[in-house]
């Protein structure tokens, strides 16, 4: 057998691991019956890669065998895999060569009917089902800020440590109670009930969240376990399901009254987010600032509404408003005289005027005269006039007498 250029260890006889995994690679990739096999399983572990491709175990009573399903043949597949499922996987038997690990690697697949498991699995979920503990009337409200948390879960597993981690940063007075339980394998149905009655019976904690991380079918088996389920239903504390992955459903987070995706998803479940507490506080604090200032600034001015009305019924400000008046009226009653006066002048100066038109002494003044008789009549006419007598004559600035001697008519 021809290895190549070989190294010291291999001159005396010794090989690489390398250069056995290669040979017993050849030997496999050569051999007929290896080349092309048709194998009946079970599928179990399934994950889809992000690339398209199946990386998944094929499993009967007796073995298990690794199987990876490339992307180009996964795309020809009629049907969705699951765990569960019973298929017909064609391909070759060959080895991985970096981990000398043996697979198939399967070229297409068909379905080949339900496995053991999963056939279980839908029996009993159809009977649980009709008995109504699926029912959504059976589900109760998680409390809003819960005192204590019970959590069932290994205490190991990964999953403790992200509900831990979750519910310090969410909601950190929260207090953590951890009942320690088998999650997988022979004595986890039983070892989970335990944890549930515990819980229940000193009512340790305000809700229980129940779970582990994702896993096959046969990992999640305890949580599909009719005594886990009806167990879990009969809990007078709320529950959270929290097992497995996404994608993996098993009964108990059927029968829970809340069911998470992840154990770090049933933690932000379980409490609320101190952030967002604290940001509608703070809104409700800004809200009530607002309102108190709205109330003061509205109770300010009535205030001052009514010490003005007040100030305007005072005796002190009704006599200042009677002074104002008398002020006011005695001004205008000062403004009436003088206006009264000052009419009067005008008329007495007016009248004076009109008398000093029609004043006899004017009308001497431009060298008329009044005549009169004896008896100080004034005489009109030169009819009232007789020889020898004698008359006044009246000026301007005097008065002389006469006696008349010749009287002429015009």
């Amino acid at each position: 057998m021809n290895f190549g250029a070989m190294t010291r260890d291999q001159r005396d006889g010794a090989l690489s691991v390398g250069e056995l995994n290669r040979y017993v690679k050849m030997l496999m990739d050569n051999d007929a019956l290896l080349s092309s096999v048709c194998v009946i399983g079970e599928i179990s572990n399934l994950k889809y890669h992000s690339s398209g491709h199946l990386y998944f175990t094929l499993k009967d009573e007796e073995a298990e065998l690794s199987a990876v399903m490339f992307r180009s043949a996964a795309s020809t597949m009629r049907f969705t895999a699951r765990n569960g499922m019973r298929v017909r996987a064609y391909g070759r038997i060959s080895m991985y060569e970096k981990s000398g690990k043996c697979q198939i690697y399967v070229s297409a697949m068909v379905d080949d009917g339900i496995g053991a498991l999963q056939l279980e699995y839908e029996r009993l979920k159809k009977k649980l089902m009709e008995e109504g503990l699926f029912s959504p009337e059976r589900k109760r409200t998680l409390p809003k800020i819960p005192d204590c948390i019970g959590i069932i879960t290994s205490p190991t597993g990964a999953a403790i440590r992200d509900m831990i981690n979750v519910t310090g940063r969410r909601w950190p007075a929260a207090k953590i109670l951890l009942c320690p339980s088998l999650v997988q394998g022979e004595g986890a149905p039983e070892s989970l009930c335990r944890s549930i009655e515990l819980l229940n019976a000193y009512s340790a904690c305000d809700v229980i969240i129940i779970g582990r991380g994702g896993g096959s079918i046969e990992d999640l088996w305890a949580f599909n376990d009719e005594r886990v389920v009806r167990t879990l239903a009969a809990s007078a504390i709320p529950t959270i399901s929290a097992v497995g992955h996404e994608t993996d459903f098993t009964l108990c987070d059927f029968v829970a009254d809340c069911r998470a995706p992840t154990p770090s998803a049933a933690a932000e479940l379980a409490v609320p987010d101190r952030v967002e507490y604290l940001q509608r506080v703070a809104d409700a604090s800004d809200r009530l600032s607002g309102r108190v200032a709205r109330t003061v600034a509205e109770k300010k001015n009535l205030l001052l509404m009514n010490a003005k009305r007040l100030e305007l019924c005072s005796p002190a400000a009704r006599l200042e408003s009677d002074r104002q008046t008398l002020t006011y009226k005695t001004e205008l009653l000062h403004s009436l005289i003088s206006g009264i006066c000052k009419n009067n002048r005008d008329r007495l100066a007016a009248t004076a005027q009109a008398l000093s038109l029609i004043n006899p002494l004017a009308v001497l003044g431009r060298g008329y005269s009044v005549t009169k008789n004896g008896e100080g009549k004034i005489v009109s006419s030169v009819d009232e006039l007789t020889l020898d007598s004698e008359i006044s004559i009246v000026l301007s600035d005097g008065e002389a007498r006469a006696i008349i001697t010749d009287i002429k008519s015009n």
